[in-house]
């Protein structure tokens, strides 16, 4: 069975963890009312948003450069096309999902400090007309990803359990 590099497991799975830690904490920080922890909860968001940011564009390069496993022969051609197409969709998603976030950021006249050390460029100033199409850009982006990772996780688990066809075990880093 082919398996992807060890490299493109740890990013799969440090990239998956830092998603689910940055939409559970803008769950929780959207609804706070203002406070020092509501503000911390912020730069926290921004922080992991942007680490996964960095982390997809290695991955990225990685998967180009390593390319990936073949698909098992039991597959249909539809099933790989599917596989494709939803890799290819996630890939936009977890680089539009920051950038959008980045953008809203700093439409809404705040800035980006990373780790509390250094601040990020602007790429656009403060823009009240925009603030809230970006905010709305963001959240619906957020929500597409949040269904297609659930897709993603539900056809792991079908290729696992009922298909038992090995790709699930081909980015699982312990086999």
């Amino acid at each position: 069975m082919q398996r992807y590099s060890r490299l493109t497991m740890l990013l799969h799975w440090l990239v998956a963890i830092l998603i689910v830690a940055a939409f559970a904490l803008g769950s929780v920080m959207t609804d706070m009312k203002i406070s020092p922890s509501k503000l911390q909860y912020y730069s926290w968001h921004k922080w992991l948003g942007i680490t996964v940011l960095g982390l997809v564009a290695l991955r990225l390069i990685s998967r180009l450069l390593a390319g990936a496993p073949d698909h098992p022969a039991s597959m249909k051609k539809w099933e790989r096309q599917l596989a494709g197409a939803t890799h290819v969709f996630l890939y936009a998603l977890m680089f539009a999902v920051p950038l959008s976030g980045y953008l809203y950021t700093y439409a809404a006249g705040f800035p980006v400090v990373y780790l509390g050390l250094f601040e990020l460029p602007a790429l656009i100033g403060p823009n009240p007309e925009l603030k809230p199409v970006l905010k709305e850009v963001h959240e619906a982006l957020t929500n597409v990803m949040l269904v297609v990772v659930g897709l993603h996780v539900a056809a792991a688990f079908k290729h696992h359990f009922i298909d038992r066809d090995g790709i699930f075990k081909r980015i699982l880093p312990l086999n």
